[in-house]
C-alpha cells in the first residue's frame, strides 16, 4: 500500500459563478483502522483562500505550520495579503525544495483571486507531492477517493453554479465518492467562498 493512503482522506475543490468551494472528509485512520472523525484537512490561508492537505497526517501538521510561517513572512514583507495565484507558487516551491525526501501531501487550493479590474475571480489549483501545479476551470481532487471523486464530479458539475447550487453539488459529489472508499469518510466539511464571505457547513456521512 502507498504511504499516501496510510491515513486516508480526500479533498475536492470546485468552481462556481463568482464563488468556489472546497470540501474534505473528517476521518483519520491507520489504513482500515479508524482513529477519529474530526481530523481537519482544510485550513484558512487568508479570508478568501483555503488550502486542503490530504495525505500523511504528520506531514499535514508540518506543512500547515510551514505554510502559515511563510504566508506570515510574505504579509509582513509585502504589507498585503497573499493572493491565491502567488500562494499556489509558494506551495509548489515549498514542496519542490523537498523533492528528494518529499512531504507525502497533495495540496488542493481554492480562493477568490483579485482581477486587474478590481473584482474577484474563482481560483482553484492542486499539486502533486513534489509541487507540479495543476490549474483547472472546473474541479480538482486529491486523496484516496480521487478516482471516485473524478467520476461523480464529471457527472454532477456544471458551469456557473450559484453558491447554494455549488454547495449542493460538491456535497453530493464528496458524499457519494466517500461511500465507495474505505479510507475516507466519517463526515465531511464544506467551505463555500465568495468575495464577501465564507460559508462553512459540516455534513454527516456514513460512520462505518
Amino acid at each position: 500500500m502507498s504511504i499516501m493512503q496510510h491515513n486516508g482522506g480526500s479533498v475536492i475543490a470546485m468552481v462556481g459563478k463568482d464563488c468556489v468551494a472546497i470540501a474534505s472528509d473528517l476521518r483519520l485512520g491507520v489504513q482500515s483502522l479508524s482513529i477519529t472523525s474530526d481530523f481537519e484537512k482544510i485550513f484558512p490561508v487568508t479570508d478568501r483562500l483555503f488550502v486542503g492537505l490530504p495525505g500523511l497526517a504528520t506531514d499535514v501538521t508540518t506543512l500547515r505550520e510551514q505554510f502559515r510561517y511563510r504566508v506570515n513572512m510574505y504579509t509582513i514583507k509585502e504589507e498585503r495579503e497573499i493572493e491565491p495565484q502567488t500562494f499556489a507558487q509558494l506551495v509548489s516551491s515549498t514542496l519542490y525544495e523537498r523533492r528528494f525526501g518529499p512531504y507525502f501531501i497533495e495540496p488542493v487550493m481554492a480562493g477568490m483571486q483579485k482581477t486587474p479590474a478590481g473584482g474577484y475571480a474563482p481560483f482553484i489549483a492542486a499539486t502533486d507531492l513534489i509541487g507540479c501545479l495543476n490549474f483547472a476551470k472546473d474541479f480538482v481532487v486529491a486523496g484516496t477517493a480521487s478516482e471516485k471523486l473524478f467520476g461523480v464530479a464529471e457527472g454532477l458539475w456544471e458551469p456557473d453554479l450559484e453558491a447554494e447550487d455549488l454547495f449542493e453539488t460538491i456535497s453530493q459529489t464528496l458524499l457519494n465518492a466517500l461511500d465507495r472508499d474505505a479510507f475516507s469518510g466519517w463526515g465531511a466539511v464544506v467551505h463555500v467562498i465568495t468575495k464577501d464571505k465564507v460559508i462553512t457547513r459540516k455534513l454527516k456521512g456514513r460512520m462505518d
